[in-house]
């Protein structure tokens, strides 16, 4: 896992880069997987400063981070400093449990859906939305690429560039979500890509 605090030193820009990079979609996709989550008591896992808050709608959130920094910036009535390996969350106490852009920062993905699953009541439901590579080899060839020198000018130019060139590395850390999900705690309902050439995508797991 990196240093919990890998985007501290820029956490006040951090969710204006992310629109920037994403031409203004990164909401749109965090929304397009919060609309297949129940209603009532959320935990947003990972939930840095709080780019979600404004998609929950009604729900009861509980958002949870590792950085003080990230958290401290999130507005969230209730704020938890912890690893999504180690929820301090008793069984059964959420309805449903939302993670955006975190996956590739975790120290163990099968772990982190472990807890997931034991702090989903049955039926709960959790939403994954995350970058990857796209699945075709060549349009992965041409990410691959094009993220390179995209994330490396504007770490640049934001002075960020130890940050950028870890979130370049990171687009590679993990299988595709359609294998990712497999064979884990939670049931795969659904899975889609998002976002050009399909880098994006959106995950739907179920506690049955």
């Amino acid at each position: 896992m990196p240093d919990i605090d890998v985007f501290a030193d820029i956490a006040g820009k951090y969710d204006r880069i992310n629109k920037i990079l994403s031409l203004g979609r990164d909401q749109a996709w965090r929304e397009e997987v919060i609309a297949g989550l129940p209603e009532g008591r959320l935990l947003d896992l990972g939930g840095g400063t709080g780019a979600a808050n404004a998609v929950f709608g009604d729900r009861d959130v509980v958002a949870l981070d590792p950085s003080l920094v990230m958290l401290g910036r999130n507005p969230a009535a209730r704020r938890v400093a912890a690893v999504g390996e180690r929820l301090p969350f008793t069984a059964g106490s959420f309805d449903a449990v939302f993670s955006a852009y975190v996956f590739r920062n975790l120290e163990s993905v099968p772990a982190t859906i472990a807890e997931m699953a034991r702090v989903l009541r049955p039926g709960g439901r959790a939403g994954v939305v995350d970058l990857g590579r796209p699945r075709h080899p060549v349009t992965r060839g041409i990410h691959r690429a094009g993220t390179s020198m995209v994330l490396g000018t504007v770490g640049l130019a934001f002075g960020a560039t130890t940050e950028y060139r870890y979130l370049h590395r990171s687009l590679d850390k993990l299988p595709p979500p359609e294998e990712l999900f497999s064979a884990v705690a939670l049931r795969l309902a659904r899975v889609w890509r998002m976002g050009p050439l399909g880098f994006v995508y959106g995950a739907i797991l179920e506690r049955v």
